[in-house]
């Protein structure tokens, strides 16, 4: 029993890992209507930015505060000057302009500090602490927490303000929402840009347990991918709660199910979200999209 609370605490850690992106992926998604591949890339960016501030003495907390700064900064540009050009066409093309997006941002970070691995400082400590014979890391605590305030804070934007239904309004029907006179421009940039401060947010609780290269979350990206999918584009809660039971199947299939092993582990998302989208599409928690003609 002690083997298994340990696989399960242990996968609500790395679900949380996963959240964190998929909540960045939903923010794009419910703004503009979008699937943001280069999401991983905005987020190692803003964490090799945390990381130059503090070797530059900058205190941690400082620097992850400036690294969310640069990144909505970063977000709102990227949307103004490139994905403005390809949101009123043809999706696809907007999803592969955001794929090559992530190839270079990826490049960018490697050229300017190498593809070495980096260790960047953990914004919470390293100690233990145990209950039932169970050993949780606080990091792995703090990591999980925050990622819940991010869920609540991002559902009640979408659910109960002004600027979340707005989002929403711009996502489902830009034209529409410019003729009831919301700023069109404006809330697509805002929307990138909160993205990409959940980008950020992210990159400061994973690199520490990753260490940080230009390709850290690559692996977590497509996690993040499946727990979008897995519960529901248009559910905050959804989708962690879907990272959450990936850890947790993730660390469980790995231990007690001796043909997948640590080795095919990566197969038991993939085969979750193959079973779930033929019994319910829109994913565990999402709402089913109705088309008048």
């Amino acid at each position: 029993m002690g083997t298994f609370i340990q696989l399960v605490i242990d996968g609500l850690s790395t679900g949380s890992v996963y959240a964190a992106l998929a909540l960045a992926i939903v923010l794009v998604h419910s703004a503009t209507g979008l699937i943001n591949f280069a999401q991983g890339g905005m987020a190692v960016l803003a964490a090799y930015f945390a990381w130059y501030l503090t070797n530059q003495g900058v205190p941690l907390i400082v620097a992850i505060l400036l690294s969310i700064v640069f990144s909505f900064a970063l977000g709102a540009v990227v949307e103004r000057w490139l994905m403005r050009r390809f949101e009123r066409g043809d999706p696809d093309t907007a999803v592969v302009v955001t794929i090559g997006l992530l190839t270079l941002i990826t490049g960018i970070a490697g050229w300017l500090w190498t593809y070495n691995n980096q260790q960047f400082p953990s914004l919470f400590p390293l100690d233990t602490v145990s209950f039932l014979g169970v050993s949780v890391s606080i990091r792995s605590i703090g990591t999980t927490v925050v990622i819940v305030v991010a869920m609540v804070l991002l559902q009640a934007l979408f659910v109960g303000t002004k600027l979340g239904l707005a989002l929403r309004a711009v996502a489902i029907n830009p034209q529409s929402a410019a003729f009831s006179g919301l700023p069109v421009g404006r809330l697509l940039m805002v929307g990138w840009g909160l993205a990409a401060v959940l980008g950020a947010v992210a990159g400061a609780l994973v690199a520490p347990q990753l260490t940080l290269t230009p390709g850290m979350l690559d692996n977590a990206l497509v996690y993040a991918l499946a727990a979008v999918i897995l519960g529901g584009l248009t559910s905050p809660v959804g989708v962690v709660v879907a990272a959450w039971i990936i850890g947790i199947l993730e660390n469980l299939a790995a231990v007690y199910v001796p043909f997948i092993g640590h080795d095919l582990k990566i197969a038991v998302p993939f085969i979750l979200l193959f079973v779930v989208l033929i019994v319910r599409p829109q994913g565990l928690f999402g709402r089913k999209t109705v088309v008048r003609v």
